[in-house]
This record gives structure tokens, C-alpha cells and sequence, in this order.
């Protein structure tokens, strides 16, 4: 089911994903002891669109996590502690 591009941008950034804007917005995860990490995706700049489901299954992968794991860190059930131990495991942190 496509999700609204906001709704991930902001779950990303409320789930310790840093925002660098570019030709893109690149997101990037850091780590709660401040370490940089290998998660990282992108949005396009445009407004007002749905990211459709192959769109945030790549960007799952990008993340380190299966798409259901990505739906629950942006809607918030997967907390930040649960997805290092995600990270660790896929040897992205």
C-alpha cells in the first residue's frame, strides 16, 4: 500500500535519520551513540505524492530491514533500540 511521501520523511527523521538535501532528500541513519551508519535512502524533492510500495521496498533494503520492519519504523512500532539490533545483525552499524 503506497504511503504518503511526508508521512515517511518524517517518521525517518523522528527514528534518528539525518537529513542532507541535495538532488535528493538523503536520509541517514545515526546511530544513538552518535556513529554514523550504512542505512541510508532517498525521496525525490517533489510535493504532494505517495511512494508506491516497489519504491519503499527498495528503500527497506537501502535501510537495512525487510518492507514490514520499514512500515513499522516510520509508523513508530519498531523503536530506534530494536532497529540497531536490525542494523548489527545486517552489519550496517
Amino acid at each position: 500500500m503506497p504511503r504518503d511521501k511526508r508521512e515517511v520523511e518524517t517518521g525517518l527523521l523522528n527514528k534518528g535519520f539525518t537529513l542532507r538535501p541535495g538532488d535528493h532528500n538523503y536520509f541517514i541513519y545515526v546511530a544513538l551513540d552518535g556513529k554514523k551508519s550504512m542505512a541510508k535512502t532517498k525521496t525525490s524533492l517533489g510535493k504532494g505524492f505517495d511512494i508506491d510500495d516497489s519504491l519503499l521496498s527498495l528503500m527497506a533494503r537501502q535501510c537495512g530491514i525487510t518492507k514490514k520492519l520499514f512500515l513499522d519504523l516510520v509508523d513508530c512500532p519498531l523503536q530506534r533500540p530494536e532497529y540497531e539490533k536490525h542494523l548489527k545483525l545486517a552489519g550496517k552499524l
